[in-house]
């Protein structure tokens, strides 16, 4: 018999307002501990909160794993509970496991990686500087490249070819390249916390749990000697403060319900006797009874067992000191607990003044199920805080619930089990219809074989008319009876139609195709994400979009997975901190992030000093791999792209980046192409200019050949004619002088004539002067001397022989 009874009394939390000493007693966490068992644990007309809610989450799993119970359907079919006529496989139908499946596996195929993002004044600082170093660059780029090409000396900080052009350049330059060693050597150090404690394998179990319960829930702590441990937690064993934050973000309060052996308790708390142990003992079986755990009250470990509600609890922690002006004028800061008030006169006369913070803190509680017994309570050790607000304490856990409504969770498993009821019931009906199919006989009128030789001398019987029938398909009748009469049964033997149960099978198949689709519509998960029925032919593009359509429906169920992540980086990375600044194990922890690259150990140890702020950057999925081929394929097939910008971008995890590197590459590689456009039809003016001054050339070679052709004929004929002319003017010249000779001779001859008739004339004035002197003198003679008249005519007219007759008129 149990010698102790279990009592859940109504007892409210504690006050908030306390002194940091009253909270720090046992007492002041054992009513904080019975204040969550009251709200978890209280027996009503509605239940137990906490059982009942373990009990719905281990029906939710039972469906995932299509291992639901089948009482159920058994009620359903059975007749006042008789069960004796129905001979059923009752094994239910593992439908939602495969729609599980789906959605599951569909997660764990999504790559991410964690990206860390330095966001302290020192890496703001650095940042700004690489940025302004760049943008030196960028406003000197013509004068530097004047520099390198005329001197040889390289001035910049960054290659030119790699240089933004354009402001919005320069923000994808600095989000694409620009990567500080401590960013990466911060997510090396969470990678490197991911892989030792098997992350993707508590992340598979975080992301079945969102889909099957629709919460899922994981741990962080740093153990002494162990470093950073990363736990799955089962949302069945967890108790929290009412919250109707899908993130869980407003509890004050955690924590795990877990039954333990009792000595597991030694290593809790040393002190325990013999007498607590046994006493403890007792409890844990009083609580299993009074809440029916039947599971364990049929084991014998149920016997040496305890249920222990390890819980954390939020509350405030008011940190005082006393600031002290000394005579050499320094001040000294004295710290006092949160009790140290002194009046404002007081603090006026002893010149010094009390200043404080509140800052948040997590209290560590473990009490015995039932009972009044503490075995812990502390303020907690290695609080996360962040560095931006250290006010502010991060609990150890992290959860999520998307479709979470007044604190109710509903979850994609619970969406099917009507559906999944339904079909299952409808299994079970096919089956009754299918036991209940009997094969078609045939009716024998013995009447018909009775009196039928068959010419061997035996009886012809009924057994030899089947033979006969099922093996050639005839029969032998007697029309006529041997009284000579009409025999009715002539036809001996007739086959019996019975119901097959088609119509009800189809009827049944129906519904059951039914009662599948409209588990379809409540998911979301169409036939083309599960390829059960591919429409053959739906071209493949088609069949891909209404999958990746699926996708939507259950993209909430993903961003709730990356949150976990997410948080968990982020919690690493404050650990990850304080680890390095304050542990013992930071050397340790040094080496162990550093042995994958010896050249970020440096960075590892000034960790402490930076803020960083964490994200997730998903891989795309399918769809959006195809909206980004698509742009891909379109900007190749208008090259506003080469094959290797195409490379670049695919490579890419982030898809905005990407997004915005095509948009970059396709307005370099437009601009490129209006440039080469430019120089090419620059270069065409320049052909064509060069063309026209050849042509030009040419005409004018042409003309001036054709010139000079005409020219050289020109010169030619002019040549002819000078020739011709110098030919005539010659022969002018020699007729001339021949005329001229013979007009000399003829002017001689004349002349010669002339003068000869001169010379004649001379002659015959000289003669006739001589003749009339001659004469006169014979005048003068004869009036001298009277002579007679002289007779002066001669006798003939010629002169010794010379006829004058030639100088007569012509």
């Amino acid at each position: 018999m149990k010698d102790v009874n279990i009592k859940i009394n109504p007892i409210s939390f504690p006050d908030q307002f306390a002194t940091d000493k009253e909270k720090e007693s046992i007492e002041y966490g054992l009513q904080i501990g019975q204040s969550i068992q009251y709200e978890w644990f209280k027996k009503d007309s509605h239940g137990c909160r906490f059982y009942d809610q373990r009990s719905n989450f281990h029906k939710l799993r039972l469906y995932a794993r299509g291992e639901q119970s089948v009482g159920k359907y058994k009620n359903e079919l059975s007749v006042d509970g008789d069960l004796s006529h129905l001979n059923l496989d009752w094994t239910p139908v593992p439908i939602i496991p495969k729609f599980l499946d789906i959605v599951v596996n569909g997660m764990t195929d999504r790559m991410f990686k964690v990206k860390a993002y330095a966001q302290d004044a020192m890496s703001t600082d650095k940042r700004n500087r690489f940025q302004q170093a760049v943008q030196t660059d960028m406003a000197a780029k013509d004068l530097l490249l004047q520099v390198k090409s005329q001197f040889g000396i390289d001035a910049f900080d960054t290659p030119p070819e790699e240089l933004p052009e354009t402001d919005d350049e320069l923000s994808l330059f600095m989000q694409i390249n620009y990567k500080p060693a401590i960013e990466i050597a911060e997510e090396q150090a969470i990678n490197t916390i991911f892989d030792d404690n098997k992350y993707n394998d508590i992340r598979k179990s975080v992301d079945l749990d969102i889909a099957t319960l629709g919460i899922g829930m994981a741990k962080h702590m740093f153990l002494p000697g162990d470093g950073v441990r990363i736990e799955y937690v089962d949302p069945a064993n967890v108790i929290y403060s009412y919250t109707e934050n899908p993130y869980f973000n407003d509890c004050f309060y955690w924590g795990e319900v877990k039954t333990v052996h009792t000595t597991e308790l030694m290593k809790i708390d040393p002190t325990l006797t013999l007498d607590q142990l046994g006493e403890i003992s007792k409890y844990g079986e009083s609580w299993n009874s009074q809440y029916g755990l039947s599971q364990l009250n049929n084991s014998l470990f149920s016997r040496d067992s305890a249920t222990l509600l390890y819980f954390n609890y939020k509350t405030t922690k008011r940190i005082v000191y006393k600031k002290k002006k000394l005579e050499n004028g320094s001040e000294k800061m004295i710290p006092k607990d949160d009790t140290f008030n002194p009046p404002q006169e007081m603090m006026d006369e002893g010149n010094f003044e009390k200043i404080e913070k509140v800052i948040d803190v997590w209290y560590d509680g473990i009490m015995v199920a039932g009972t009044n017994i503490m075995l812990k309570w502390e303020l907690s050790k290695n609080m996360v805080r962040p560095k931006s607000a250290t006010q502010h304490a991060i609990p150890n856990y992290v959860a999520v619930a998307p479709r979470m409504y007044k604190g109710a969770i509903e979850s994609l498993v619970k969406r099917m089990i009507p559906f999944a009821d339904l079909i299952q019931v409808i299994h079970l009906k096919m089956q009754q219809v299918l036991a209940r199919v009997v094969p078609d006989g045939v009716f024998i009128d013995a009447d018909g074989i009775n009196e039928v030789d068959l010419g061997t001398g035996a009886a012809y019987n009924p057994e030899d008319a089947l033979r006969l029938y099922f093996q050639t398909g005839s029969v032998i009748g007697r029309s006529y009876t041997g009284d000579g009469e009409f025999n009715n049964a002539r036809i001996p033997i007739s086959e019996l139609g019975t119901n097959s149960g088609q119509a009800k099978l189809q009827s049944l198949i129906g519904s059951y195709n039914h009662y599948m689709g409209m588990i379809r519509d409540v998911t979301g998960l169409n036939e083309a994400r599960d390829g059960s029925t591919p429409n053959p032919d739906a071209l493949v593009g088609v069949q891909k979009l209404a999958a990746l359509n699926s996708n939507t429906a259950t993209r909430h169920i993903l961003e709730s997975s990356l949150y976990v992540t997410r948080s968990l980086s982020e919690a690493i990375s404050y650990r990850v901190a304080d680890i390095l600044e304050y542990s013992d194990f930071k050397e340790e922890f040094i080496n162990q992030i550093g042995k994958y690259s010896v050249g970020i150990l440096e960075d590892i140890k000034d960790l402490y000093i930076y803020d960083f702020g964490i994200f997730i950057e998903v891989s795309p999925d399918e769809e959006e791999k195809a909206q980004l081929e698509q742009n891909i394929q379109i900007s190749l097939s208008r090259d506003s792209i080469l094959l290797e910008d195409a490379i670049d971008i695919r490579e890419m995890r982030n898809l905005k980046l990407a997004n915005q590197l095509l948009k970059l590459k396709r307005k370099k590689r437009e601009e490129l192409k209006q440039k080469q456009a430019q120089e090419t039809q620059q270069m065409q003016g320049q052909m064509q200019q060069q063309s026209q001054q050849l042509a030009a050339q040419v005409a004018m070679q042409q003309i001036q050949a054709e010139t000079q052709s005409k020219l050289q004929v020109k010169q030619a004929e002019s040549a002819f004619d000078i020739q011709k002319m110098q030919s005539e003017v010659q022969a002018k010249m020699q007729l001339m002088e021949l005329e001229f000779n013979y007009s000399m001779q003829l002017k001689g001859v004349e002349v010669q004539t002339t003068n000869s008739k001169e010379e004649m004339k001379e002659d015959a004035k000289d003669k006739r002067i001589s003749l009339q002197n001659t004469q006169q003198s014979k005048l003068i003679d004869q009036r001298k001397n009277n002579l007679p008249p002289v007779d002066f005519e001669s006798t003939n007219d010629n002169l010794d022989s010379f006829d004058l007759s030639q100088f007569g008129p012509r």
